[in-house]
């Protein structure tokens, strides 16, 4: 009972921590590099994703649906 107390302290002691730790960390200046090139890809990413989200539903439809035989093996 007092572990569980002493990890529950410890924990609520993390998280009020947390942000005032990342607040006071010092900030460091980006510089992006210079980009010479477009890209080719005409859709970007987007389209990658939309056909593989369209396959997962089409995977959990077949799946779903399966016509298997549902007997019981046992008599």
């Amino acid at each position: 009972m007092r572990l569980a107390k002493v990890l529950t302290a410890a924990a609520a002691v993390s998280l009020v921590a947390t942000p005032a730790l990342a607040q006071a960390a010092p900030s460091v200046e980006r510089i992006g590099a210079s980009q010479s090139e477009d890209s080719e890809l005409a859709g970007g990413s987007g389209i990658i994703i939309a056909v593989l989200a369209a396959a997962a539903v089409i995977a959990a439809i077949v799946i779903a649906v399966d016509g298997g035989d549902d007997e019981p093996v046992s008599p």
